[in-house]
């Protein structure tokens, strides 16, 4: 084992009745690492984080932490955090005694669990709310609690299913600063699910991308984004995926240009038009029925539904494997 391993996941598979959902599962996480496992509704993240839990017993395989193997131990006994969707904090403990719990259950001293609440309630900004109910906090107030409530007790590592996943926009961009820069001072290791394309990419020290239950891609977020293993690696990753000459390729809807008709190689039809925030989103069904969504700037005048256009693209990217 690597001195800074924290995780070491090896062949791990997992079913529900007769049907696999993990397949052969190798995943390794430094120590401090921020991984974001990411990957289509069904392809078996969450199903991963209960077996590191051990919320569910794997059909096969290793898991070890910090090289101990975890067969058999139970999830209290594991040293791994888990944060939900849903912080699920006791309801008539007040935030301090949320955050205390963990290590109250540890036995720690008293002298230790006053220091170690105090300095997770200053690192996530909670001070003025130590003496509240969890019923008079906002819901980012909540997540934050349910944070320092994990990391208390010093975890090695912790994880994360969709966390942000119940708050509104402006609540997800604090949490994530907050989450980031919470795992980041204390050094702790972290798996956090997301299906958010951009949230993982800008969190992540590395992506996992999990389909069908095996890992089909690793790396960093520009090795990861910039070649895509697969075309479903590349659909998930928000690319068109086309086929030219026996070939498939990936396109990034921001490379799409909307030409006119005598000035590209591919025609197709408007099917959808229409003002998407930072640009106008266009979606185009080719000749052939396949459809590509192309991204144009504010100053530019989106074409219409039903305008029959021209298409070529700055880049792409070369798929391996057979066109799926």
């Amino acid at each position: 084992m690597s001195s800074s391993e924290c995780l070491r996941v090896r062949g791990l598979g997992a079913s529900w009745g007769a049907d696999p959902v993990l397949t052969d599962v190798d995943l390794d996480v430094a120590d401090g690492e921020f991984v974001v496992l990411m990957g289509p509704n069904g392809s078996g993240k969450t199903t991963l984080l209960r077996c590191l839990v051990g919320l569910e017993a794997p059909t096969h395989g290793t898991v070890s932490l910090r090289g101990r193997n975890l067969r058999g131990v139970p999830t209290h006994r594991r040293g791994v955090g888990m944060l939900f969707q849903e912080p699920a904090l006791f309801p008539h403990r007040s935030v301090w005694e949320n955050v205390a719990y963990g290590l109250a259950v540890l036995r720690r001293p008293r002298a230790d669990i006053d220091r170690r609440v105090e300095e997770m309630l200053r690192l996530l900004h909670l001070e003025s709310l130590a003496d509240r109910a969890p019923q008079a906090l906002s819901g980012g107030e909540r997540q934050r609690v349910a944070l320092a409530r994990t990391l208390a007790p010093e975890p090695p590592l912790v994880l994360l299913d969709e966390p942000f996943a119940s708050v509104d926009a402006e609540i997800r961009r604090d949490l994530r600063s907050a989450f980031r820069r919470a795992l980041s001072a204390t050094r702790t290791a972290a798996i956090h699910v997301t299906h958010d394309r951009e949230e993982g990419l800008l969190l992540a020290d590395r992506v996992v991308l999990l389909s069908g239950g095996r890992v089909v891609q690793h790396g960093s977020p520009p090795e990861v984004y910039g070649a895509p293993a697969s075309a479903d690696s590349a659909r998930f990753l928000g690319y068109n995926v086309l086929v030219e000459s026996g070939r498939a390729m990936a396109i990034a809807p921001i490379d799409v240009e909307i030409r006119p008709l005598g000035e590209s190689n591919r025609t197709g039809t408007v099917t959808l038009s229409g003002f998407a925030g930072g640009s106008h989103l266009v979606e185009v069904e080719l000749e052939g029925g396949e459809r590509l969504e192309g991204r144009l700037p504010l100053g530019a005048i989106p074409p219409a539904v039903g305008t029959r256009v021209g298409l070529r693209w700055r880049r792409s990217v070369a798929l391996p494997g057979a066109p799926v």
